[in-house]
């Protein structure tokens, strides 16, 4: 069964839709018979890499709102995260264009580490407070993850798998998906946002049990 996930790295949804898809699949019997593809897709394409910035300030403007608005929408989804296993410090965050995170996952998925990659990019944004947009914090979740660091730099330097990247985003478009994360099971089901276990746990019964 194929599960493919479009998601950005910088979606504070989709990493806690993950942690609770992963429940799914822990407790899922046919587990072993699932493969997991991750989407790109990106929720600010014109945003700029700025470390300077707090990402409270960025959301504020990215939104139009005030910036207590955009402090208390962080606090919440924190609070969200944390009910999920997950440690938020926006704090931390850095403001970063996530385009390079998605061409190394899609890297990583050519040694079949993409699932882990996806995890290492949300923790580095998220919890760590590392820049996903820096070659060097790339390089680094490379060699955590195993992964050859040369073969990287040579990618990242000569533009591989932006194409990739950029055929994700259209084909979500073509699909009509406006939001991440977006589960699509086999081509036939899909699971809009960060849905609880348990509602993942039924679709992928569901979607097993038909196929």
């Amino acid at each position: 069964m194929k599960i493919e996930i479009w998601s950005d790295i910088m979606c504070p949804f989709c990493y806690i839709g993950k942690k609770r898809f992963d429940a799914a699949l822990e407790q899922f019997e046919h587990k072993d018979k699932v493969q997991v593809e991750w989407k790109s897709f990106m929720l600010s394409p014109e945003l700029k890499t700025d470390p300077s910035k707090n990402i409270n300030q960025m959301l504020a403007e990215h939104k139009g709102i005030s910036l207590e608005e955009a402090t208390g929408m962080n606090d919440y989804v924190t609070n969200m995260a944390a009910q999920a296993g997950l440690t938020y410090n926006f704090n931390k965050t850095v403001v970063a264009n996530s385009f390079n995170a998605h061409r190394f996952s899609h890297f990583a998925s050519q040694y079949g580490k993409q699932n882990e990659a996806e995890e290492k990019l949300f923790a580095a944004y998220f919890t760590e407070g590392r820049n996903i947009d820096d070659a060097q914090t790339l390089i680094e979740i490379a060699i955590e993850l195993g992964l050859d660091t040369e073969k990287l730099a040579k990618a990242m330097s000569s533009g591989d798998f932006a194409d990739e990247v950029v055929a994700d985003i259209h084909e979500a478009q073509e699909l009509g998906i406006r939001g991440v994360p977006f589960f699509v099971l086999n081509r036939k089901y899909a699971i809009s946002g960060a849905q609880e276990t348990a509602a993942f746990l039924e679709t992928l019964e569901k979607a097993y049990a038909e196929k």
